[in-house]
């Protein structure tokens, strides 16, 4: 009788460890991708633009949404990373002879707003495919394009 009741506890106790590691396992898909700040960013295919997150800081967030308010249909979606990586997605407005153009502007821009610091631009075509980056290096201030 007593090695019965020590089975269903030994029993239950097994069945509630894999419960909970079920369960942890599941839903901390989201934690894990959200805990590597430096990780790069990549914008999935299948997520929509209204998901991203567009700043993983205050001022990240509202300069960010800044860039898309006053791009006039050119920027899609934008976000920022640590305040000093900027990600936009532009739309199928602009024409390739004007990315580096663009892209030149936001990297003005997001000096003035963080400035003392590297600063990265990364422009995603509107099939969300990289097609060019734009580090800025504060010691030399100069951007180069690749």
């Amino acid at each position: 009788m007593i090695w019965l009741q020590q089975g269903r506890k030994i029993l239950i106790s097994l069945v509630l460890i894999l419960v909970l590691t079920i369960t942890s396992a599941c839903s901390s898909g989201k934690v894990a991708a959200l805990d590597r700040p430096n990780a790069p960013t990549a914008i999935g295919r299948d997520a929509p633009y209204a998901q991203l997150e567009r700043g993983n800081t205050a001022p990240g967030q509202t300069f960010a949404d800044w860039v898309v308010q006053t791009s006039k249909g050119l920027v899609q979606d934008a976000y920022v990373r640590d305040n000093n990586k900027l990600g936009i997605v532009i739309s199928p407005k602009v024409r390739p002879n004007e990315v580096r153009d663009l892209t030149k502007s936001l990297v003005q821009g997001f000096r003035q707003k963080f400035p003392n610091q590297d600063l990265t631009v990364l422009v995603y075509a509107p099939d969300k495919k990289l097609i060019l980056t734009a580090q800025y290096d504060v010691q030399s201030k100069q951007v180069q394009y690749t």
